[in-house]
């Protein structure tokens, strides 16, 4: 092997792995070339811009048909919760915002099941699923989360749709399954219910 192959496999193979952390990190997030998401200094999470979109029925687009595994080890389809307004959550165990807002999700989610509204998660880049299980546990989330932490399920969202750019991201799908508002940023209770009362009470 002469010398400046070496060096030159070497530059090659690094460039690669760059090439797939880059991936790996964009498919977690689901960002588009758009995204004005972005990592926070100091912390381990992709943060967004706080932007809240809603979308008239006329103009919303059919969110995609997710399934698989949950971090409880069962199956879950969004499709099983036609009829109804369905909160997505895309969180990870390791997301300081996530561990905030967990609380606010729980309750609401709670109190909304008489309005006829499913809570679901997307748990994404814990490569270990018990982290998921015990955040589920310490902050008493009784909706199932999908086991994603590769990101295959939020990649199901197509670039330039109301796609989850940030972790957390909020989506609210409405009773004929199409993605009526995101939100890129944690969430309060007061926020939590003036995004889903209005969709809640669309006919």
């Amino acid at each position: 092997m002469s010398p400046t192959r070496a060096p030159r496999r070497r530059a090659v193979r690094g460039a690669a792995a760059l090439a797939a952390g880059a991936a790996l990190v964009l498919s977690a997030a689901a960002c588009s070339s758009g995204s004005s998401s972005s990592p926070k200094d100091g912390t381990n999470f992709v943060g967004g811009s706080g932007e809240i979109i809603t979308v008239k029925p006329a103009d919303r687009k059919p969110a995609p048909a997710l399934g698989g595994k949950t971090v409880d080890g069962g199956t879950a389809q969004l499709s099983a919760y036609k009829g109804k307004v369905v909160v997505i959550n895309v969180w990870g165990s390791w997301c300081s915002p996530c561990r905030a807002e967990a609380p606010n999700l729980a309750q609401v989610a709670k109190s909304d099941e008489t309005k006829g509204v499913q809570f679901l998660g997307i748990n994404t880049r814990d490569l270990d699923v018990s982290n998921a299980v015990s955040f589920d546990k310490r902050f008493g989330i009784g909706y199932p989360s999908f086991y994603d932490p590769y990101g295959k399920l939020i990649g199901q969202f197509p670039d330039g749709t109301l796609n989850p750019q940030a972790i957390p991201s909020t989506l609210v799908v409405d009773r004929q399954g199409r993605i009526a508002a995101r939100v890129l940023k944690a969430l309060s209770v007061d926020e939590l219910n003036q995004l889903i009362d209005p969709i809640a009470a669309e006919k």
